[in-house]
């Protein structure tokens, strides 16, 4: 039977996801898998929750506060592969001893579109010391609309991902001031499904896995411009240079994971930083959100 998967957004640092398919990792392993468009994240939940949906790529704070809302739920994470924060702040002017509380005063724009990027970012401040009431933050526009007024000036640093980062990196209009990957491990994006699922379908999904792995193996074994030019299709738009630069720059963080077994630590940290910005009120497990399972059986057979 075919494993329909639901794409959470498009976005290149989900560059392992296309990559599946691109390689053809997944019929290699013997998965069937159809990739679906979803048009936002919580329709990608509600396709999942009613069966629309197999699985689903998003991140583990969803059904962190999936898991919040409902202690009954059965949607769970199994196969890790984004394991660090993908986002940037980037500033108009060169400052190498950047810290968090150089932001102050600042005409600074946090990222909108999804609440993890600003949750983290938040709980490095208040890590730093620093309140994060105490920035002058602009949160509405896009990342594309911040890009262009830090180009303009009217803003002097910006929370984006790639490849708006590396699109002002490399035009010389903005100056990297912290990659949030170098914080260390924080679970950010997981393939997701019910249990239900996982115990009607283990073999299927176990195939996944495997193709995940390889495919993972595969990205940090192939050149930047490779990558690029096998994943062209998906992003038709980034020029290939700044494709490929911002793809070497995410492999050289560390962005993603050497396996499928979710890390408990980048787990952890993800929880504290929406316990810490008010989104969690109350704990939830690891043994709740993630099921290892998988993964353990695949990385023993490797």
């Amino acid at each position: 039977m075919t494993v329909v998967l639901y794409e959470n957004f498009r976005a290149l640092f989900y560059a392992p996801f296309y990559a599946a398919h691109a390689i053809g990792a997944y019929a290699a392993e013997g998965a069937d898998v159809t990739l679906c468009s979803s048009p936002d994240p919580a329709s990608t939940a509600a396709a999942l929750r009613a069966g629309t949906a197999d699985v689903m790529w998003g991140g583990p704070l969803r059904v962190l506060l999936t898991h919040a809302a409902d202690p009954a739920s059965d949607l769970v994470c199994f196969c890790d592969v984004v394991q660090r924060d993908p986002f940037f702040v980037i500033g108009r002017t060169p400052k190498p001893d950047f810290r968090f509380a150089d932001l102050i005063g600042l005409r600074f724009a946090s990222v909108a579109e999804v609440p993890t990027p600003w949750l983290c970012l938040q709980d490095d401040l208040r890590r730093a010391g620093v309140d994060p009431a105490a920035l002058s933050r602009v949160s509405g526009p896009s990342m594309a609309e911040n890009a262009a007024a830090l180009r303009a000036g009217t803003l002097d640093a910006v929370q984006l991902f790639q490849p708006h980062a590396e699109d002002l990196l490399i035009s010389g209009a903005g100056h990297l001031w912290y990659a949030a990957a170098s914080r260390g491990l924080t679970a950010y994006t997981t393939l997701v499904a019910r249990r239900s699922v996982i115990a009607a379908r283990r073999g299927e999904l176990l195939a996944m896995v495997r193709a995940m792995r390889r495919t993972l193996r595969w990205i940090a074994a192939t050149d930047a411009a490779e990558i690029a030019h096998a994943l062209r299709d998906f992003f038709p738009d980034i020029p290939r240079d700044i494709f490929a630069a911002a793809i070497a720059r995410y492999v050289a963080l560390d962005l993603y994971a050497a396996d499928p077994l979710m890390q408990r630590p980048g787990f952890d940290r993800l929880k504290a930083t929406m316990r810490s910005g008010g989104a969690l009120s109350h704990d939830v497990t690891f043994e709740a959100c993630v099921d290892t399972s998988l993964a353990q059986q695949d990385v023993a057979s490797a």
